[in-house]
C-alpha cells in the first residue's frame, strides 16, 4: 500500500513539476482562447508564488521578473477573454471565473506588499494597480446593462 501511495505522489511531484514548466510563451501559443485564459491565470498564481519565494531570499531582482510576469500573464488572461468574442453578459462563466481569480490574487498581492520592507513595497505597487484595474473591468463587463 506504501509503494502505491510513493507511486502517485511521483506521478503527482512529476505533473506539477510540467505545469510550472509552462512558460508565458507558450501560453501565449494556445488556440484555444478560453484555456488560454485559464492557463495564463494558472501561470500568474505561479509566478507570483516565485515572487514571494525570491523576495523571501532577498532576490529582488527575480522578484521583480517574476512580479511582471504576473502582470503579463494576468494581462494575457484578460486579452484571451476580449479576443473571444464572448459578451460578458451573455456567457458569464469564463469572466466570473476570471474576475474571482484576480480578487484572490488582490488579496495575494496584500498579503506579499504587507510583509514586505516599505522601501521595497513599490515594487509590488504597480503590479496591484494593475490587477486592480483589470478586476474593475472585469466587474464592469460582466455588470453593464444590455446595450
Amino acid at each position: 500500500m506504501t509503494r502505491q501511495w510513493m507511486g502517485l505522489a511521483l506521478v503527482w511531484s512529476l505533473s506539477a513539476a510540467s505545469l510550472w514548466a509552462i512558460d508565458l510563451n507558450s501560453v501565449q501559443q494556445e488556440p484555444n482562447l478560453d484555456k488560454r485564459n485559464q492557463l495564463a491565470i494558472e501561470y500568474a498564481n505561479s509566478a507570483l508564488d516565485t515572487a514571494r519565494t525570491a523576495y523571501q531570499a532577498n532576490d529582488l531582482d527575480k522578484t521583480r521578473t517574476s512580479l511582471n510576469e504576473t502582470g503579463e500573464a494576468v494581462n494575457l488572461a484578460y486579452d484571451s477573454l476580449k479576443q473571444s468574442g464572448k459578451e460578458a453578459r451573455r456567457d458569464p462563466k469564463l469572466f466570473k471565473r476570471t474576475e474571482l481569480a484576480t480578487r484572490q490574487m488582490l488579496r495575494r498581492i496584500e498579503g506579499m506588499a504587507e510583509a514586505m520592507n516599505f522601501e521595497d513595497r513599490a515594487l509590488i505597487d504597480k503590479l496591484r494597480e494593475r490587477v486592480a484595474a483589470i478586476h474593475e473591468n472585469l466587474l464592469q463587463d460582466i455588470m453593464a446593462k444590455k446595450k
